[in-house]
């Protein structure tokens, strides 16, 4: 079985579903010629379906959106201490890495036009394996229509599930675990959308989901909301009134003609009536006055787009004022928009957007949902999932596995984008353990994680895009010789550069895919599709054998800073941390050292780094708090690269801040990214260096040094989901400062995040171009000192 997406002559896509000759019935549309055509293998749409274990589906009138949640496996890196009873551990690493399998769970979600479903059904039966249940969750007006088709082809008996129920049950769930989830729609923007930093608390709320008719519900609590009015006039409305006005059948190719229309043409304006502006009311003389109010007396034929434009105004300006109404009634400034009127079309969020913002005097904000179309399918899978629990964890979206907004699937190209016609997928990993907010953000509700937001910045868009496509072949080459005892390492590690790409140049003409694009997306992504292949933690040779080396180093280390006096120490101690810190793979001016010059180390990394005044440098204010203030009661820190940086810059600052009395908190990745350390890393080594310092084996010991998972996989670190446990023990242990190391946790994100708390900011800058963005040269330092303000 194949799927063909045909582009016809007036260059809109069309979708042929066709199987092979097995005996299954093809459900192509056969629209226009064949142009051109992009197959997609269907396990690559209907992903993992052999390890699928529950299904539900939500069914409208001309989309269908298939759930399913299936275990993952794949591998992981382990790493585990040796025994080194009576040998000579001079040549010996000081841990071994391992790599094994690991399940995961993973929902699936897939929507497609109706036109498909009985040869979507088809393939599902014939590759299902291990599924669960009996019973299929269904909702949507279709899940009627097509009960006996689902019962008859799947072997499972279809439970139906109510349509508003499903639909606050998948907004609720979106909405908390997606970031970037909720935008707004800004016409006139170099980029459209908007994105919003989602609020930890995000009721209460309006959803106006506009279908057939029009739904308003206010939704106060998880499972409390209420349905408080509604409209007869809807998306039906535009369709019918469209059709009999324009003889145009399809919704989509309605919208296409209203994109193209001039609503002026019909409609009557205040100008019109007024000969220019109203002054009196304060209404502009380009406003509406009266929908198609000029057809009345005008002797000629409209044309079709300019009916069906001035249609579109008609419908959403009668929602918007109406959802206005609604919102000032009950006192709540968000109106998500939902439905299949909206589905994603700029001529429709805009003219929504520009509703909302003229009846409500930009007091309320039209906001809508990047994963919109699939809320009912969530909340039903959800509803047959509640023996589970499934809210109990945190769900990250895969960006390997996800089509992103206005696109077409993965790995076509970006400019075959369609509203119809095609499958598009949207998939979210559970993770091991829930996340939270840092308790120190100042104010949760406006951190953003990001210091730049590439979706604006064109030319920073440009250039990290280009350093990510330029330095993918290394990235690939490092994945297939971190397996050198896998047949197929070279194999897969081409499928991961080839699916990396076709990701970055999608994001070249849709930068805003998968929320706002910043470096850390891009980041992301890459480990996701590393993942994707089988490659868990490509650099665990190289932290293996760096941290062997810094090991060995650590003791003299030790003796060389107390040997200096207290003010010495102090600066000693925090090049140490910088010096550290320049030891990182994901740096393409250090990866290029590294691998040239074997015998690059600590010192020649200090010799590196710029001379005092650094770039950003308020190293006196610290050092003064030091020296007059009393001791910090604890201290979080997160800490940055494996080997040097963490051995020789970050446990003799860890060590100074013990021995003065401050108890420590040491944060690191919960799964590798780059040659980041990983929490169980961080556990051999300070058991290592435990044995060799009484400091910190004292402190272990009395609890006085805790080393915590941040529930992160990421080179960056987002303070608004970290691991629910160490939350906890900022808590607990009434933690007063944050220390945040290395470029990506500290100057690509958090450079401006405002902390309850005493903080530390500190980074080598290793790209030319950003240094030199930021005044300065490439190692420059970043050294910030924050005090929050009273």
């Amino acid at each position: 079985m194949r799927i063909y997406l045909h582009t016809d002559e007036a260059g809109q896509e069309r979708g042929a579903f066709k199987m092979a000759a097995r005996g299954g019935r093809g459900g192509g549309s056969g629209h226009g010629s064949l142009d051109k055509s992009i197959t997609l293998p269907p396990d690559e749409i209907f992903r993992n379906l052999e390890n699928a274990k529950r299904f539900a589906i939500d069914i409208g009138g001309s989309l269908t959106k298939l759930a399913y949640y299936s275990t993952v496996q794949h591998k992981v890196a382990r790493v585990r201490s040796f025994d080194h009873s009576g040998k000579d551990i001079e040549h010996e690493s000081p841990y071994e890495v391992t790599v094994q399998e690991e399940i995961t769970a993973r929902l699936h979600f897939i929507k497609f036009e109706n036109t498909y479903i009985e040869t979507c059904l088809d393939f599902i039966k014939d590759h299902l394996v291990n599924t669960e249940t009996k019973v299929i969750k269904a909702t949507g007006g279709g899940a009627y229509k097509f009960k006996d088709l689902i019962e008859k082809k799947l072997g499972l008996k279809v439970d139906k599930e109510d349509v508003m129920t499903c639909l606050i049950k998948g907004c609720n769930f979106v909405l908390k675990n997606i970031p970037h989830e909720v935008f707004a729609y800004q016409k006139d923007s170099d980029t459209e959308f908007r994105f919003q930093t989602n609020h930890p608390n995000i009721f209460p709320y309006l959803l106006v989901n506009i279908g057939s008719g029009v739904s308003i519900v206010k939704v106060e609590m998880e499972d409390k909301f209420e349905w408080i009015g509604g409209s007869s006039i809807g998306g039906g409305t535009f369709w019918g009134l469209g059709a009999l006005l324009t003889k145009t059948k399809k919704f989509d190719e309605l919208l296409q003609l209203a994109s193209k229309g001039q609503h002026t043409n019909v409609d009557m304006l205040v100008k019109d009536v007024y000969g220019g502006a109203y002054q009196t009311l304060g209404l502009s003389g380009n406003l509406i006055a009266s929908s198609f109010g000029k057809s009345a007396t005008a002797d000629k034929d409209f044309s079709k787009e300019d009916m069906a434009k001035s249609l579109l105004h008609m419908i959403s300006n009668d929602i918007g004022q109406l959802a206005c109404l609604y919102a000032k009634l009950h006192n709540l400034d968000k109106i998500y928009f939902g439905g299949f009127f909206i589905r994603g079309h700029p001529v429709t969020m805009r003219t929504i957007t520009y509703s909302i913002n003229f009846f409500s005097k930009g007091e309320v904000q039209a906001l809508f949902l990047r994963h919109e179309g699939y809320l009912g399918a969530i909340g039903a899978f959800l509803k047959g999932a509640e023996q589970d629990n499934p809210n109990q964890y945190s769900w990250g979206e895969n960006y390997a596995g996800s089509s992103g907004l206005m696109s077409t699937s993965p790995d076509l190209c970006p400019m075959q984008r369609t509203r119809s016609g095609t499958f598009d997928m949207f998939e979210m990993d559970r993770l091991e353990r829930p996340l939270v907010n840092l308790p120190l953000l100042k104010d949760s509700s406006t951190y953003i994680p990001d210091t730049v937001d590439l979706t604006d910045d064109a030319m920073a868009r440009k250039y990290w895009l280009t350093c990510f496509e330029e330095a993918l072949d290394g990235v690939a080459k490092r994945a297939a010789a971190s397996q050198p005892d896998s047949i197929d390492a070279v194999e897969r590690a081409e499928k991961f550069q080839q699916k990396y790409w076709n990701k970055l140049q999608t994001l070249r003409q849709q930068p805003f895919a998968y929320g706002t694009l910043t470096v850390r997306s891009l980041l992301d992504t890459r480990e996701h599709c590393l993942n994707e292949f089988n490659f868990p933690d490509p650099y665990s040779k190289i932290k293996q054998k760096e941290n062997g080396i810094a090991l060995k180093c650590f003791q003299g280390v030790i003796e060389s800073l107390d040997s200096l006096d207290w003010k010495e120490r102090q600066l000693a101690l925090v090049k140490g941390l910088l010096a550290g810190n320049v030891f990182d793979w994901g740096a393409k001016a250090v990866s290029d050292v590294l691998e040239s010059e074997t015998q690059f180390g600590f010192e020649e990394a200090k010799s590196k780094l710029q001379e005092r005044p650094w770039l950003e440098d308020s190293y006196d204010e610290w050092l003064d708090r030091l020296k007059e203030g009393p001791p910090h009661k604890c201290a979080l820190i997160f800490a940055d690269n494996s080997g040097i940086d963490i051995i020789l810059g970050v446990f003799p600052f860890v060590r100074e801040l013990l021995s003065s009395g401050t108890e420590v908190i040491l944060a690191c990745n919960s799964g590798p990214a780059l040659n980041d350390v990983t929490y169980s890393e961080s556990l051999i080594v300070a058991e290592k260096i435990a044995a060799m310092d009484s400091v910190i084996q004292s402190a272990l010991k009395e609890e006085r040094l805790l080393l915590v998972q941040t529930g992160s996989s990421s080179p960056c670190l987002d303070l608004s989901r970290l691991d629910k446990g160490l939350a906890m023990l900022v808590r607990e242990r009434k933690t007063d400062l944050v220390i945040i190391e290395g470029m990506g946790r500290a100057i690509h994100t958090n450079y401006y995040a405002a902390l309850k708390c005493e903080s530390l900011k500190l980074a080598v800058i290793k790209n030319s171009w950003l240094a030199e963005r930021l005044g300065g040269k490439i190692f420059s330092v970043i050294f910030k000192y924050e005090v929050p303000r009273e």
